[in-house]
């Protein structure tokens, strides 16, 4: 069983930073694509940052330029700097992987999610 758990939300300053953490633990051959997507009440989920594991990312334009993704392939660990926090960025935040748990066998795991609250 993989399991990502993810940590660091709370409540943030409007203007503030945060930083979000997942990490990744269980049967672990590899892991490809890893990412964060969040969803805001009544919203459907939506994508916010993903990396390669040759750290190639790609952001959703709302949060390009103000949020970094980040991941340390030995400790199976992904992180999200959010700088410039907006109300808009209130939701709660998933992580996600695309793990391969031998040579053959592809698991997409999500986390349980945390909750960012952003104060005006």
């Amino acid at each position: 069983q993989v399991q990502p758990v993810e940590s660091g939300g709370g409540l943030v300053q409007a203007g503030g930073s945060l930083t979000l953490s997942c990490a990744a633990s269980g049967s672990i051959f590899s892991i490809n694509t890893m990412g964060w997507y969040r969803q805001a009440p009544g919203k459907q989920r939506e994508l916010v940052a993903v990396i390669t594991s040759n750290s190639n990312s790609n952001y959703a334009d709302s949060v390009k330029g103000r949020f970094t993704i980040s991941r340390d392939n030995a400790k199976n660990t992904v992180s999200l700097q959010m700088n410039s926090v907006k109300p808009e960025d209130k939701a709660v935040y998933y992580c996600n992987a695309g793990i391969m748990i031998n040579v053959v066998r592809y698991l997409e795991v999500w986390g349980q999610g945390t909750l960012v609250t952003v104060s005006s």
